[in-house]
């Protein structure tokens, strides 16, 4: 039998809200790599190192205990003292890190040698203050006068760095330690002596503050704040979806990508309430659109309050007038928005940033969708017009040049240059592997618009504007029409990635035409072609289908979207697969997600991963720098699992329709506490004589479930 492999990060990380600290496997933070002890896109500390005696600990083990908390064990190498040589492996030296807005840290030291140890604990403390931009991309772009101060009787350093009414603070606190530290250079040292057996502990407070207001960590020692976090967890996983299956592993995976999920919220708070998502950890830790619409649309049989949140900030944060510096016009919903030293002093636009082409078009869908899973008028009520003005910027703003096509080209200086979700600088590329300049006019967008104003056509019926819903109809079939006559490359069965500059096809096999299947902008007739060309040897991994074809002059399996493998991205195609009524390849696809899952650590779905070829036995190489946790990679486990169910909400009529289609590796699936508008579902799918049943075990309020023997999405083409 071969043994279990877990691959996962060089780092460790913890995170919660808007802070997080990412340190090597020793606890230390280099300052030349991307690590940090950063919160609001701030690094408040950029060197932080433990010594013993001017030595290098010697690191046993470490490990993440959970989102917020790790812990570190070392050992002491062979010294040398002024009572005499200390050997090696006598000093154990613990510490526990646990992170809030700040951070709390328990040192204990303890003497197993049989004679007394004189040893000085050194702890080394940097701070640059840099902005997460200079951290991300290894280039300090403002020069900061730092001063430090050392509090001898309060037991407290303090960093501080002000720029024009911008003030950044770095605490560093010692409390309850029974050896006073003294200041040495730029680190802190504890002179100790051990008995035999002897323990010595202390508690540290690592505190950001910006402008005069500190981010404080839970100041208390030991276990409770991992405690606390684990009451504040258990309060979401009693309020979500509960998901069991026949496979042990991949119900831990489903587990911990709910779990991932709670872990990314931007502001904690209870379940039941808008809950916005920090898109990933570490670089992503802020509102990005897009991110937030995936991730609440794959989300919502879960739980509603991510869509909501999506939702409502988003709509929050809708431009209202053009501005070149921010890719802004009237409607746009926004990509990402950040408050770091650089976005307060505009030296980058996102204050927020629009420099995204899709999430304009993916907020109605999403709008939709939530509808028919809470059913709830006042959600239409509230935003709708956001909605509708998405509609407007569509038309006079996606369109740019008044072909019928949605476009992008940034005018910001200091703009995103590809603005589709593959916003890599190099991700879009021609059949010859050249770099494509914008504008470009990407299949997707295209499938998104589509989408879009079919969906919006289908709510304003229920409001009863059949004028505006047959006028949405026909834009919307006039563009089915077009694209389907511009698009489809006929040689390969599948669609152009996008139109170039001079609406040319970009000729490149990418997996963005899986998500032209998402939308319903593919005749049916040309659906199992799109799929069979998806699935192919050059553009299946094994782990799922690559962004870009392993036979394309510029594929490279460790670039970021030129052939690495995403979760997300495949949750969207088998979707597809589904909708088109092949549920074998949803499955496929689904298996190849899952069996990377089961193989990184805590069966926990990176943010992508390379798209090497699995081998027997194998497992998914990662991608060096990938977000873990990310909201759409952890979100992707549900829409995974919503494909093999079928499910389909129709809570403003009160229904639930369950189409399941479970392979062979998949025997049952139990789902408890499932809400569908407000009513909650308890159903069972089961495997029997090669066909998939699916039974009731508890209804309750104003629902009926439907058993369907074929999975169609809403709104359905004829």
């Amino acid at each position: 039998m071969l043994a279990e492999i877990k691959v996962g990060p060089n780092v460790i990380t913890v995170n919660r809200g808007r802070t997080f600290v990412v340190s090597d496997l020793d606890a230390s933070i280099r300052g030349q790599a991307e690590q940090g002890l950063i919160s609001r896109d701030i690094r408040f500390l950029s060197h932080y190192r433990y010594r013993i005696n001017g030595r290098k600990w010697k690191l046993i083990t470490s490990a993440p205990l959970s989102h917020v908390a790790a812990r570190f064990e070392f050992t002491n190498p062979a010294l040398l003292s002024a009572a005499g040589p200390v050997p090696r492996h006598v000093v154990g030296f613990t510490v526990q890190r646990a992170i809030a807005d700040g951070v709390h840290e328990d040192l204990e030291l303890v003497n197993y040698h049989y004679a007394p140890v004189r040893l000085t604990l050194e702890i080394e403390l940097g701070s640059d203050f840099a902005d997460l931009f200079e951290v991300r991309n290894r280039h300090i772009r403002v020069h900061r006068e730092i001063h430090s101060h050392w509090d001898e009787a309060a037991q407290r350093y303090t960093a501080e760095y002000a720029r024009e009414g911008y003030r950044a603070r770095f605490v560093y606190e010692v409390t309850r330690s029974t050896t006073r530290a003294r200041r040495h250079g730029h680190a802190l040292l504890f002179d100790l002596t051990l008995p035999p057996g002897g323990r010595w502990q202390a508690c540290v407070n690592l505190i950001p503050e910006i402008d005069g207001v500190p981010f404080g960590p839970v100041s208390r020692c030991g276990s409770e704040p991992l405690m606390r976090w684990e009451a504040h967890m258990d309060e979401w996983r009693g309020a979500m979806a509960r998901l069991r299956t026949s496979d042990d592993r991949l119900t831990q995976t489903l587990r911990v990508s709910g779990d991932d999920l709670v872990a990314l919220l931007l502001d904690e708070q209870p379940p039941g309430r808008p809950a916005v998502l920090a898109a990933g950890v570490p670089w992503f830790v802020a509102l990005f659109g897009r991110d937030n619409i995936i991730a609440g649309l794959q989300a919502l049989p879960l739980h509603r309050s991510f869509a909501l949140g999506a939702l409502g900030e988003l709509a929050r944060h809708q431009a209202t007038t053009s501005d070149d510096y921010r890719d802004a016009d009237p409607g746009k919903i926004p990509h990402e928005l950040r408050t770091g030293e650089l976005a307060r002093f505009g030296l980058i636009p996102h204050t927020p940033y629009y420099g995204t082409a899709d999430a304009t078009l993916l907020y109605p869908i999403l709008l939709h969708e939530a509808y028919l899973w809470t059913g709830d008028p006042e959600l239409l009520a509230d935003y709708l017009p956001a909605a509708e003005r998405c509609l407007h910027w569509i038309d006079a703003y996606g369109d740019r040049d008044g072909d019928g096509f949605q476009e992008y080209r940034t005018r910001s200086p200091r703009g995103i240059k590809h603005q589709g979700w593959k916003d890599s600088g190099d991700g879009v590329v021609y059949g010859n592997g050249q770099f494509v300049e914008p504008p470009v006019a990407l299949c997707e967008l295209q499938g998104y618009a589509y989408d879009a104003k079919t969906r919006m056509a289908v709510l304003y019926e229920e409001m009863g504007h059949a004028a505006r819903a047959t006028r949405l109809r026909e834009e919307a079939e006039t563009l089915y029409t077009r694209f389907n006559e511009t698009f489809w490359l006929e040689d390969e069965g599948t669609y152009a990635f996008g139109l170039d500059a001079h609406k040319e096809p970009i000729t490149s096999t990418v997996s963005n035409a899986g998500h032209c299947l998402w939308s319903g902008i593919v005749p049916p007739a040309r659906a199992r072609r799109v799929i069979a060309r998806l699935t192919a040897d050059d553009m299946w991994s094994g782990w799922g289908i690559r962004t870009l074809s392993a036979a394309h002059p510029a594929f490279n399996p460790f670039a970021y979207q030129r052939g690495a493998v995403w979760p997300h991205d495949n949750a969207i195609i088998a979707t597809g697969c589904r909708r088109y009524g092949d549920a074998e390849t949803a499955a496929r696809i689904a298996r190849g997600v899952f069996d990377a899952a089961e193989r990184f650590q805590q069966n926990r779905l990176p943010e992508l991963m390379s798209g090497l070829e699995r081998s027997v036995p194998g497992f998914p190489a990662q991608y060096l720098g990938a977000c873990v946790p990310q909201a759409w990679a952890a979100s992707s486990a549900f829409a995974l699992l919503h494909v093999l169910l079928g499910l389909r909400a129709d809570a403003p009529r009160g229904y639930l329709y369950v189409s399941p289609a479970l392979p062979a590796w998949l025997d049952w699936v139990e789902v408890e506490n499932l809400q569908v508008g407000p009513a909650r579902v308890a159903l069972r799918c089961w495997r029997e004589d090669g066909r998939s049943r699916v039974e009731v075990l508890d209804l309750c309020g104003p629902c009926r479930v439907v058993p369907l023997e074929e999975w169609t999405a809403l709104p359905a083409r004829s």
